[in-house]
């Protein structure tokens, strides 16, 4: 399958970064890395090995991006109100940068976007359909982290406020609430080591009190929080919201 590398200066980060996207033709799908991964962790991990059968079927491009929120909230030597800034000019990255690129590969200006990923991957899947559903449909959240509150001292700022859905949501109303009602958001879970199924009801709940579609899928504790358990996660997610 075709891959192709793009170094990408983003101003809104102040900084270089990776962009990558595998296959040609087929549903763009935007999976982002755990934690502070790089925009090819998902293919050292076999992620695009098992996301093979789709991708040589056109079925499915995907693209990835690096981690910079991430890296910068792991990272010493950031105060917890930069680390929110990332955060939250990250996810503007994301909408106002990468997205239109991603029009721009499939040669269509309104194409909606499947986001998708894991641990920390998954909250940030989950933040930019919640936060921006004019570009994205629907969001597979696998083994989600979605409280960062913890990772942070002090007080929430702005940037964190509009950045994370488990604050934004409950005051999310209007056009936005009404597009993301018409959106899907798909929470799997394993319940096996280092496994915390209760994040992914915490965030269906607010979900669905603002009725927004949603699903939650516990595998059980055979499935720890860990890779093999997301390379049979997700090419059975995006067969099924694919067809």
């Amino acid at each position: 399958m075709s891959k192709l590398k793009t170094s990408w200066y983003s101003e809104r980060l102040g900084q270089e970064l990776l962009v990558v996207r595998w296959g040609e033709v087929g549903t763009p799908v935007l999976l982002f890395p755990t934690a502070g991964g790089d925009a090819e962790e998902i293919e050292r991990f076999h992620i695009i090995d098992v996301l093979a059968p789709l991708l040589e079927g056109g079925r499915i491009k995907v693209y990835s991006c690096d981690s910079i929120a991430g890296r910068t909230m792991l990272q010493g030597g950031h105060s917890s109100e930069h680390q929110m800034w990332a955060l939250n000019q990250f996810q503007q990255f994301v909408y106002r940068e990468l997205v239109p690129a991603i029009r721009n590969d499939c040669q269509s200006e309104s194409i909606g976007v499947i986001t998708a990923g894991a641990s920390i991957g998954a909250f940030n899947a989950l933040a930019v359909l919640c936060r921006f559903p004019d570009a994205f449909t629907h969001a597979v959240c696998l083994s989600g982290t979605y409280d960062l509150d913890r990772f942070f001292e002090g007080r929430p700022t702005e940037d964190l406020y509009f950045s994370s859905p488990l604050h934004f949501l409950r005051g999310l109303g209007g056009s936005t609430l009404s597009r993301l009602q018409t959106r899907f958001v798909l929470l799997a879970s394993g319940e096996g080591q280092a496994e915390n199924v209760g994040e992914s009801w915490r965030a269906a709940n607010l979900l669905g009190e603002k009725g927004v579609p949603n699903r939650v899928d516990s595998w059980g504790p055979d499935w720890p929080h860990d890779w093999p358990t997301w390379r049979k996660m997700l090419p059975q997610y995006l067969d099924e919201l694919t067809h």
